[in-house]
């Protein structure tokens, strides 16, 4: 007999980013005349740095050439983005073996897929509130999940509970969605409670390109232990801008063992079998990103990206409007005004405005009365959106 996996139907209905733009959508066909400001979604307005799309071309004039055409290539990576990669840590003094290291299409594919190499009865433990691809990939497969209470209280940012038991530990700084950063001190705590019950943390490091404060890490590979603990998935699409682009890659340490078999194997093993690799033209523009003269060319527009934050931040400053991130993070985090629930802010910002974010309750239970804005729009729009809010709720 015909079963389906029933996990599916315990999701919700609607994915929060398709409620949002069914809203959007509905709101902007009733008010054509109104120009909508959009600081939502996390996705970048800035182009692709000139040396990627130098390697672009170049690559894909050697796909037309029979001499320097490439078919299929190694499904963990071209060994030239690997050692680009190994040296990118190696300059804040992560050392890393190429082979450590998983080229991809992104994080979030290998933050969902990585869950091939678990059992359905490990424990997963989740802040909350948190992006909703962690909660509804592990939803999806039916294993159990206990929530850490990210809060005002503790900075957003839960930190080891004794009577939270897990296998496997979501961590992801800086927060999406609440900006916030572990210090060292912190992090080093959920390293230490991690090898002592040997559980395996997940870090999503996506945005650590945005840590300017040398305080604090910016991998957690940075801290003591980590090695035997931690992988680590980061990405291509805030740091250099390949949202459309897509590329990524997660860490998988050597001396990451559980039951006596070491996880990069099961890894790489899972890649081979059901992925077939980035695209050659894609890795020669990851490469070039991280050339020096990328890093020089990305940063101009990843501090761009902070300019925007800062207008947030001071726009929120003005009003009064307790907020966290938006310092070493693309993303600004408030509360909601007068106690607003946030979706009736969502729609106040929305009809009264016409500014789109992100409602905090869509992250979690904890996220309720929050809302999330991001700093990825033009400098223009930010302004604007700002001026707006100021409007509004001055």
């Amino acid at each position: 007999m015909f079963h389906l996996n029933e996990n599916y139907l315990t999701l919700s209905e609607s994915y929060l980013f398709s409620e949002i733009a069914h809203r959007v959508s509905a709101h902007a066909q009733a008010h054509p005349q109104q120009k909508l400001i959009r600081m939502g979604i996390g996705d970048v307005t800035r182009p692709l740095c000139p040396c990627v799309v130098s390697a672009l071309q170049s690559a894909a004039a050697e796909q037309g050439s029979a001499a320097t055409f490439r078919g299929y290539g190694p499904e963990q990576g071209y060994d030239f983005l690997r050692e680009r990669i190994r040296a990118y840590y190696a300059a804040r003094g992560v050392l890393l073996e190429a082979d450590e290291i998983f080229v991809s299409d992104g994080a979030k594919s290998d933050l969902g897929n990585i869950l091939d190499l678990f059992s359905r009865e490990n424990r997963v433990l989740i802040p909350d509130p948190v992006y909703p691809v962690y909660v509804d990939t592990n939803r999806m497969e039916g294993r159990p999940i206990v929530f850490a209470d990210a809060t005002e209280e503790n900075g957003f940012l839960p930190l080891p509970d004794e009577t939270l038991e897990a296998d496997l530990i979501y961590l992801c700084s800086p927060n999406n969605p609440t900006g916030a950063v572990y210090d060292r001190a912190q992090l080093q705590q959920w390293v230490d409670y991690a090898n002592e019950r040997g559980a395996v943390i997940l870090f999503d490091a996506a945005y650590e390109a945005f840590v300017v404060d040398p305080a604090l890490p910016r991998s957690i590979f940075e801290l003591p232990g980590a090695e035997t603990c931690a992988i680590e998935f980061c990405s291509f699409s805030k740091t250099a801008g390949f949202t459309g682009t897509r590329c990524g890659y997660t860490v998988v340490p050597h001396a990451l063992v559980r039951q006596g078999v070491q996880l990069g194997r099961l890894w790489l093993r899972r890649q081979t079998t059901k992925f077939n690799g980035v695209s050659y033209l894609v890795q020669r523009g990851a490469e070039a990103a991280l050339s020096d003269e990328g890093l020089r060319q990305i940063q101009e527009n990843l501090s761009y990206y902070r300019a925007n934050a800062a207008v947030i931040t001071c726009a929120l400053d003005t009003l009064g409007i307790r907020y966290t991130g938006g310092k070493n993070s693309p993303y600004v985090w408030l509360r909601c005004p007068d106690g607003m629930r946030s979706w009736d802010f969502f729609d106040l910002l929305l009809q009264q405005a016409g500014v789109v974010g992100t409602p905090g309750a869509g992250f979690g239970a904890n996220g309720e009365g929050h809302f999330r804005l991001t700093a990825f729009s033009t400098r223009e729009a930010t302004e604007e959106a700002m001026q707006r809010l100021k409007t509004l709720l001055g």
